[in-house]
């Protein structure tokens, strides 16, 4: 591939991949750091452009992954995964009492998690992969992956189902880990 056919094809990426990219990582980084974690992305993907599957996403999702496993490792400290419940939409009028108790279960429960589990279920239900495609960032097999997505959906839906008194004690537990 010659140099102007890299630089189509590396534009290419980023037109239709910047934006995707972009949200993967500020889910899990501070707005400070998004830029240049995308950015080192994207220059990973320049450097390896050979190496840059048909189906880029996933690839670059697992990219974005590595780099973002870098820097937190190079800082000494590593976010917590952080669901972003406030960019949702406003419940309607009606039930507006249940929806917003369900919301603040549904956060208590998420915070409950692993990050671990907190990765599994993001990858699918706010980055869009299919479970091939997540497995493809998380770099394990995809039956290895549903498993996992499947035994995460079964703890965040036990942990919405548990009395606040018992959820605090557990977040308390899972603090200490």
């Amino acid at each position: 591939m010659d140099d102007v056919q890299a630089r189509e094809r590396l534009t290419g990426l980023w037109v239709e991949h910047h934006e995707p990219v972009s949200r993967f990582v500020a889910r899990r980084v501070g707005a400070g750091l998004v830029d240049d974690i995308v950015s080192e992305t994207f220059l990973v993907a320049w450097r390896r452009l050979d190496d840059v599957p048909d189906s880029a996403r996933p690839w670059l999702f697992g990219v974005a992954r590595n780099v973002l496993a870098t820097h937190l490792r190079t800082h000494g400290r590593w976010r917590a995964l952080s669901v972003r419940l406030e960019r949702e939409p406003e419940p309607g009028r009606e039930g507006a009492d249940d929806v917003a108790a369900d919301r603040a279960d549904l956060r208590r429960a998420w915070e409950l998690l692993s990050d671990a589990d907190r990765e599994v279920i993001a990858l699918v239900a706010w980055d869009g992969l299919t479970a091939v495609e997540a497995a493809h960032v998380l770099g394990c097999r995809p039956s290895t992956f549903s498993v996992r997505l499947t035994r995460a959906r079964k703890r965040l839906l036990a942990f919405s189902e548990v009395p606040s008194e018992t959820a605090e004690v557990l977040h308390k537990l899972q603090e200490a880990r």
